[in-house]
């Protein structure tokens, strides 16, 4: 099933369950935004909706309701997804509607949730960043290898780490960050260089490898 009818099916069976000002508030926010998300990032990180909630309705600090994006709810995270335009969340904000959002995010979090946006302008113009950046968080969440050869946890920690440092990677740093011995660090390394994702460097005798260069253009198709 491609896209545009996987969607069309994904909003009718959520509108088939909703009555009210859920069903309504479904029917008029999820347009434009959304549904560029749902196929520049969403469709092409996961190829289905399993999980996924549009305009979800949550409760914040103060008991009033809010509708999420989305909220996605997998077995170990319940995941906020915000799409922010730079005009309303931004330029059209006054000070009380900052505060009100920042301490909304804040009370989700401390509810449970696990709250991330993206902006607009990167869902229409770079929404392989995005994908990237979303599949690096979920794989947090996920014990199953992806489909792109991060096969395990210390793989997938090791971009992690590097993500975080933005600097070339020492054996020493993987080893201290991961509790791992050198041999092991060493190893998982080799197969990250084989796919692409770091270079290896040696040092000035040219046979003890002293850091590895990340490759971030290979990381934009994890």
């Amino acid at each position: 099933m491609g896209f545009e009818r996987a969607h069309e099916a994904f909003i009718a069976a959520h509108l088939s369950k909703r009555t009210g000002e859920r069903k309504g508030r479904l029917e008029r926010g999820h347009r434009e935004a959304e549904k560029l998300f749902c196929k520049n990032v969403w469709w092409k990180l996961r190829g289905n909706f399993e999980g996924l909630h549009p305009e979800y309705e949550v409760r914040d600090w103060r008991g009033l309701s809010y509708f999420c994006d989305f909220v996605w709810i997998g077995p170990a995270v319940k995941l906020v997804i915000e799409i922010k335009g730079f005009g309303p969340h931004v330029r059209d904000m006054d000070r009380q509607k900052y505060c009100n959002e920042l301490n909304r995010e804040t009370f989700l979090t401390a509810m449970g949730y696990q709250v991330v946006c993206f902006a607009y302008d990167d869902v229409v113009a770079r929404p392989e960043l995005c994908v990237t950046l979303l599949r690096l968080l979920l794989s947090r969440y996920q014990a199953e290898a992806n489909p792109h050869g991060l096969t395990t946890l210390i793989e997938r920690e090791i971009i992690r780490l590097a993500a975080l440092l933005a600097r070339p990677l020492r054996p020493l740093d993987i080893e201290n960050y991961l509790r791992i011995n050198h041999r092991t660090a060493v190893r998982a390394m080799t197969a990250l260089c084989a796919r692409g994702l770091f270079s290896a460097e040696r040092g000035p005798d040219g046979n003890r490898i002293v850091r590895y260069e990340p490759n971030e253009s290979a990381w934009r198709h994890l």
